[in-house]
């Protein structure tokens, strides 16, 4: 059986009595559930608990610059990490060279940050959402071209339809349609 969005949302609302067995949803209802589905998901990405992965994505850099975008569309065309937790650059050599990863009080503190240098020290995230992207910084300034190489918390899967096919670890199917169930309760529903 194919998990899809639709399926875990019936079994959810069949859980606390809102649906029989088998039945099927409306329109209004499926943009409704829908909705609520991929806001209970999309808050789940921000614990590291349960989120299921962390991917090691690479990205080759272009000597002289330290920003780049990340999320669909920008420089680094991914998926908008929820958090870097480490950060590592590779010279044309395959020598690595790991990169402290700044919060914001830190990277605040760097008085001079168009300071250049051969290899950069740190990498800074700033968790922004603008138009779906954040920027990256490196400090100092690379005055070489690097391949830099991050480990990062994804957010789980978005459902852009109803029908849309999942693919999920063990366990994580009945995680979802039981604490959808919650989420979908009367009386709990925003």
């Amino acid at each position: 059986m194919t998990i899809t969005a639709s399926s875990m949302i019936l079994s959810a609302l069949a859980k606390i009595g809102e649906k029989a067995i088998g039945g099927s949803l409306s329109t209004a209802e499926q943009t409704h559930y829908l909705a609520m589905l991929n806001a209970m998901v999309e808050s789940w990405g921000l614990d590291r608990l349960l989120g299921y992965s962390i991917l090691k994505e690479s990205k080759a850099l272009t000597s002289g610059t330290d920003t780049y975008t990340m999320g669909p569309g920008g420089s680094f065309s991914t998926t908008r990490p929820n958090k870097i937790v480490k950060a590592f650059l590779r010279d044309s050599n395959s020598a690595d060279s790991q990169l402290g990863v700044l919060d914001f009080s830190q990277y605040d503190d760097i008085i001079l940050k168009a300071t250049t240098s051969t290899y950069p020290r740190y990498l800074f995230n700033d968790c922004a959402y603008a138009a779906g992207l954040a920027t990256i910084t490196l400090y100092p300034v690379p005055s070489a071209a690097y391949t830099l190489f991050i480990d990062s918390w994804k957010q789980l899967q978005h459902f852009d339809t109803i029908n849309d096919a999942l693919v999920l670890p063990p366990g994580y199917q009945r995680a979802i349609e039981f604490n959808f169930a919650i989420e979908a309760a009367p009386g709990l529903t925003s």
